[in-house]
């Protein structure tokens, strides 16, 4: 896995997973499979996932906090821009109750001899405030690494991990 790359106005995340580019694009599109590894043991977990994907349409997470510091769940949203499976996935990003403006992420998908560089870049990060509440990809890239390469390894438990989106 690449580190974290911080630009003026976004954050790009790198990480090669063994698995096919449709395989990582169904994890990342489908809301039954975004339940089962978009969350991090004692930190949050995703409740509920909409996903109606098409460019225009929309998408909705509901994630819980967890753990001995539980918060009140938060509600992230936005509207597909770019649907090409296997290869390109892009949304708008806004966080429900949040004074932030709406930000764009972008999942780029490589394949190559049965491996998939994923890259997702999250973008329109203006003030250092916002990308620091936004600083999760490393951890989301490494939850889907794991649940894709290893799947039945994630059903019923979760990562630990000290950073969130």
């Amino acid at each position: 896995m690449s580190p974290i790359t911080l630009h003026d106005d976004r954050i790009v995340q790198e990480i090669v997973i063994k698995a096919p580019a449709e395989r990582v694009f169904r994890a990342l599109t489908r809301p039954e499979e975004l339940l089962k590894w978009w969350a991090a043991e004692g930190k949050f977990k995703v409740v509920n996932a909409e996903c109606n994907l098409e460019p225009g349409g929309k998408w909705l997470m509901r994630v819980a906090g967890c753990g001995p510091e539980e918060k009140h769940a938060s509600t992230v949203y936005g509207e597909y821009r770019t649907v090409d499976p296997p290869h390109l996935l892009t949304y708008t990003w806004i966080r429900e109750n949040e004074a932030y403006p709406e930000t764009l992420v972008r999942w780029d998908l490589e394949e190559k001899d049965g491996y998939t560089t994923v890259r997702v870049t999250h973008s329109g990060l203006i003030t250092e405030s916002l990308r620091m509440r936004n600083n999760g990809w490393r951890l989301i890239t490494t939850l889907l690494k794991s649940y894709v390469e290893h799947p039945a390894d994630r059903e019923g438990q979760m990562e630990t991990s000290p950073i969130s989106l």
